[in-house]
């Protein structure tokens, strides 16, 4: 029977979950099953937590920060988390640097293993998308903010999708080789 994995995501924009998709897309070419659910629809249709080897959670970095809703998740499954394998990552737009690309060197990261409660066995780090259009005025501003003091691009017609597709792929792979 193959290897499945659970990749339980939080996406505002989409692009967390297009990565959710092509984790999984990437675990079945292997020879897997994967499969993905947002943290809002596992909460309130559950989860058959038994089904899988391995559970995966991903969250996007929002303005310096992760949404609530990825905490409380935690909180409430963090049980069934520790019950098999598990990961996580985060994306982030600050990862499109190699320094800020890794466990260590990505603040984000440092700062959700503060504030988690739930110690995943397993961390990844990847770089997000910078899309100004689809973004409401004041988000654009605030992105655009955080983006001059961190040298990135800030004209406000810009769509960049940092994401390496290729090491997501790897990501899903990686993640069988944790059940």
């Amino acid at each position: 029977m193959p290897k499945s994995v659970l990749v339980l995501y939080m996406s505002r924009g989409g692009h967390t979950a297009r990565i959710a998709r092509r984790t999984c897309d990437s675990i079945a070419a292997a020879g897997g099953r994967g499969e993905m659910m947002s943290l809002l629809e596992a909460d309130k249709e559950g989860v058959e937590w038994a089904r899988y080897d391995v559970l995966a959670v991903g969250a996007p970095v929002l303005y310096g920060t992760y949404d609530k809703s990825v905490f409380e998740f935690i909180g409430r499954y963090r049980t069934q988390l520790d019950a098999c394998p598990n990961a996580f990552f985060n994306v982030s737009v600050v990862a499109r640097t190699p320094e800020k690309a890794t466990i260590d060197g990505n603040r984000y990261m440092q700062k959700f293993l503060e504030l988690s409660p739930w110690k995943p066995r397993d961390l990844k780090v990847i770089a997000g998308k910078v899309d100004y259009p689809s973004w409401r005025w004041h988000e654009q501003l605030m992105i655009q903010m955080i983006m001059k003091f961190t040298h990135g691009p800030t004209d406000r017609t810009t769509v960049i999708d940092y994401t390496d597709w290729d090491d997501v792929a790897a990501y899903g792979r990686h993640l069988l080789t944790l059940a």
